[in-house]
């Protein structure tokens, strides 16, 4: 079952996505597997803290988040993991660890591997372990108005 503010939010927007259920997966390689979807199709969300404030940074499934390029990406300023703890009542509606990457929906900015959008289709969490959504990248661009930039390095 997706997240109710993801499901309503994609159905108020008349948004084309197929939702994937699939056994339950804790990290992002799992899940692409488990939905049988390439690690470079599939986003994972990484949660952030710039200069305090909570925000979303997403890339493939087999990358991972330079902070240091990322600050220098915005301008110096301070780039740090954020703790489970510093951002989990943010998604009431989620599972820890398989938030949606619409930021825009939980109040928060969202930043973007540059290198999804090279690819036709994305894929990621929908608010569960065991739930994943997939639509065309440029729907996912114009829903959750990303800010994208080039971050992330291959694990």
């Amino acid at each position: 079952m997706l997240s109710p503010r993801l499901h309503n939010f994609l159905d108020q927007q008349h948004s084309s996505y197929t939702a994937v259920t699939h056994e339950r997966t804790v990290t992002a390689h799992e899940t692409a597997s488990a939905a049988h979807l390439s690690r470079q199709l599939f986003a994972k969300t990484v949660m952030l803290k710039v200069d305090g404030t909570l925000a979303m940074m997403v890339m493939p499934a087999a990358y991972r988040v330079d902070l240091t390029r990322l600050s220098r990406a915005l301008g110096g300023r301070m780039v740090e993991l954020a703790d489970e703890s510093e951002f989990k009542d943010a998604f009431p509606d989620c599972e820890v660890g398989a938030m949606p990457p619409f930021g825009n929906l939980y109040g928060m900015p969202v930043f973007v591997d540059s290198r999804l959008a090279g690819h036709d289709e994305i894929a990621f969490n929908a608010g569960t372990h065991t739930d994943a959504v997939r639509m065309p990248y440029k729907e996912f661009e114009r829903l959750a108005q990303p800010e994208l930039l080039w971050l992330a390095h291959v694990m």
